[in-house]
């Protein structure tokens, strides 16, 4: 018997915008291989239809929606619930709380729901008061219709149950071990510090920025990263790459080469996110053996578990521990083993990928028990 899941809440499939939408590139083609049917609800602009690493096995459904800030993830994740519960597969997969307002037409068709609720959303700086209610609300509806939620961070879960009174799954983000890959140009392997982060508020670019103007004086110092709606964190990268000759500001980098080679040749990847659970560019980094300065959180303190340097989030202190670890080979090295030794135990997509497949099967039985039940 065919085996059908949907996947609903992210960008589509293949999109390369953010921690879900890697996961559902490595999620589908797995869940395929073990012999389910994979439909993802997409938006097309942020697809890419003619990719040539796209799983011809997999489903994809562009929907309808308002692309802007404040509504696409309503509107897209409205479309994408509606599809599938016309569809009627035998489970669901939710990314995103603010998808879960829809809920009732899903469990109206008897489909159960697998929902990642991601991080305390409504916490993030980059969302005004309205913005912040309604992530609130949708975690609330999460709590109140969801069959099973999934947290990737221990600390996560531990504040979803003092919050919203309940338990869920710990299904973290997996991280890709790659091949050496050739030095990125104009850089020097272990020379330059790098970022990779949305630029926004909460992942600490304002003090970031301020630490990579000095650091630039005699170091090279990459940044990858956008807004994605454009903003004041743009301009002053773009000011700082035309102002300065050893800071280079790529913006957003689709390329996994181009990017995993930067996170494999650094000499100090720095992490600044504040809010969230375990974020998929630190795994990520661990994985290519990046030697790691993160701002001091539960959630990298959680991931990184002693494998990388913590530090505080003002750009003094930034500064000088990034400074510190550019200069300092035998140190990068041991952080380089470190963080490679850490993904390889608790991150790899292999695992990260199991679980959600498990998850899933249990939910589907779930649904045929009860639909044994009902004939009865």
């Amino acid at each position: 018997m065919t085996k059908t899941v949907a996947v609903i809440g992210t960008r589509g499939y293949p999109s390369y915008y953010g921690g879900f939408e890697t996961a559902v590139r490595k999620l589908a083609p797995y869940l395929a291989d073990e012999g389910w049917d994979v439909t993802v609800y997409s938006r097309q602009a942020s697809t890419l239809p003619d990719d040539p690493t796209r799983d011809p096995r997999i489903n994809v459904v562009n929907t309808r929606g308002i692309e802007s800030k404040s509504l696409s993830t309503l509107t897209f994740g409205f479309w994408g619930v509606l599809g599938a519960a016309q569809a009627k597969p035998d489970v669901a997969l939710i990314m995103n709380v603010a998808n879960c307002f829809w809920l009732p037409l899903l469990k109206a068709r008897g489909i159960p729901t697998l929902v990642n609720v991601d991080g305390m959303e409504w916490e993030r700086e980059k969302w005004g008061r309205v913005a912040k209610a309604i992530f609130r609300a949708g975690a609330r509806a999460a709590a109140l219709w969801a069959d099973v939620l999934v947290y990737d961070a221990v600390e996560i879960g531990r504040l979803w149950k003092q919050i919203f009174k309940r338990d869920g799954l710990f299904i973290p983000y997996g991280g890709d071990e790659r091949e050496e890959l050739p030095v990125p140009e104009g850089l020097n392997r272990r020379e330059y510090a790098l970022m990779v982060a949305r630029l926004v508020p909460e992942n600490t670019v304002d003090d970031f920025l301020i630490a990579a103007e000095r650091l630039a004086a005699d170091h090279d110092v990459v940044l990858v990263g956008s807004t994605g709606y454009g903003g004041e964190f743009d301009e002053r990268a773009r000011e700082l790459d035309a102002k300065l000759e050893r800071f280079h500001w790529l913006g957003h980098v689709s390329d996994d080469d181009r990017l995993h080679a930067l996170w494999q040749h650094a000499g100090a990847y720095f992490h600044g996110h504040t809010v969230g659970g375990t974020n998929p560019a630190l795994v990520q980094a661990m994985a290519c053996a990046a030697p790691i300065v993160a701002t001091d959180t539960p959630f990298n303190n959680e991931v990184l578990a002693g494998s990388g340097e913590i530090v505080q989030i003002s750009a003094q202190d930034i500064e000088r521990k990034i400074r510190e670890l550019l200069t300092d080979p035998e140190r990068q090295e041991q952080l380089s083993a470190a963080a490679l030794e850490r993904s390889r135990a608790s991150y790899s997509w292999s695992y990260v990928n199991s679980l959600y497949e498990g998850a899933l099967e249990d939910l589907r039985h779930v649904r045929r028990s009860r639909s044994v039940g009902t004939r009865i």
